[in-house]
């Protein structure tokens, strides 16, 4: 499924939950609209916690993944890189830890989470935010709220 129209960057404002409790929610949301999804990031560490996390996160639901040393790594529907290649043809592409989106093409919507509750990292987002929006692309800012949900604040 090639992307049909130009690719949306989305800003998530962690400020109660980590990467690791937010990022399979929006996995499950994208796979149910029938994206792949790249998540990126510089950390291979974080990575491998992501991995653990996707398998146990929930005892009723299987979201399926792989890293991309692993094989079969382009027929991942969720694929966990630090790679700046689009290996799955993902249209969902997450970023975390600073990573850095790349090219945009061929994804529908880029995804970015940060930890509220890093001071250096809240501003990075605004710098990043500020020259997506600068460079035409539409952005959008969700914050949570206080009983866990998400509020589109920009």
């Amino acid at each position: 499924m090639k992307a049909s129209g130009p690719c949306e960057v989305w800003f998530y404002h962690l400020e109660r939950s980590g990467a690791e409790a937010t990022l399979p929610v929006l996995l499950e949301k994208s796979l149910a609209k029938g994206w792949r999804a790249i998540v990126r990031s510089p950390d291979t560490g974080h990575l491998d916690q992501i991995d653990q996390a996707l398998w146990t996160w929930r005892d009723d639901s299987f979201l399926p993944h792989g890293l991309d040393h692993e094989p079969l790594a382009a027929r991942q529907p969720v694929l966990l890189t630090s790679g700046m290649e689009n290996v799955n043809e993902a249209q969902a592409l997450f970023l975390l830890d600073g990573a850095e989106a790349g090219p945009l093409e061929g994804f529908e919507r880029c995804i970015l989470l940060f930890d509220g509750r890093d001071a250096e990292a809240v501003a990075a987002a605004r710098v990043r935010y500020k020259a997506f929006k600068d460079g035409g692309t539409v952005v959008s800012y969700w914050r949570e709220d206080p009983e866990k949900g998400w509020e589109k604040q920009a």
